[in-house]
């Protein structure tokens, strides 16, 4: 976890339905999770990828993909996880697969914001043998990770994020 000079204090989540969690947090229905992730995107790029509220104190990139159906590239804020030197992420969405994981399989090149720097980045999404190895390790080495996959039914997305350069 990156220090931050947010008075809001970073608590350790150990479980998925902690009500503590960023993904537990309440929003206002008549807003859109678009507007909701704008709002931590403008946070992120004004104070050099440190953000307040649910996330104070946690690392955060920008994620952005190319759509796999309108082209259009998208912005999303997540929690990357490392393996060693490997990031990877991941999402809590019960109910699916975050779109996010269908724009990498359809178009790996991927920007990634991490701090103050932006980098271009391919995307792997896992598949087969090379997702069954590495979920093992994840829900091994990851209790959050773990706790969701026990409660939902189809398979935790994984992919794994590699840098190509800074910008």
């Amino acid at each position: 976890m990156s220090e931050t000079d947010s008075t809001a204090e970073q608590t350790d989540i150990t479980d998925y339905n902690d009500p503590n969690a960023p993904w537990n947090q309440a929003w206002d229905q008549e807003d859109s999770i678009a507007d909701w992730n704008g709002d931590v995107i403008k946070e992120f790029r004004e104070n050099s990828g440190k953000v307040g509220g649910a996330y104070a104190g946690g690392d955060l990139i920008l994620l952005t993909t190319t759509g796999a159906k309108s082209g259009k590239r998208h912005t999303t804020p997540l929690g990357p996880l490392y393996r060693d030197d490997i990031m990877f992420v991941s999402s809590f969405i019960e109910g699916k697969y975050p779109a996010w994981w269908y724009n990498i399989k359809a178009n790996p090149q991927v920007t990634i914001e991490l701090r103050d720097k932006t980098y271009q980045a391919t995307g792997k999404v896992l598949e087969g043998g090379d997702y069954a190895e590495f979920a093992a390790w994840v829900l091994a080495n990851n209790p959050l990770l773990a706790d969701f996959q026990s409660k939902v039914d189809r398979p935790m997305p994984l992919v794994v994020l590699t840098l190509n350069d800074a910008g």
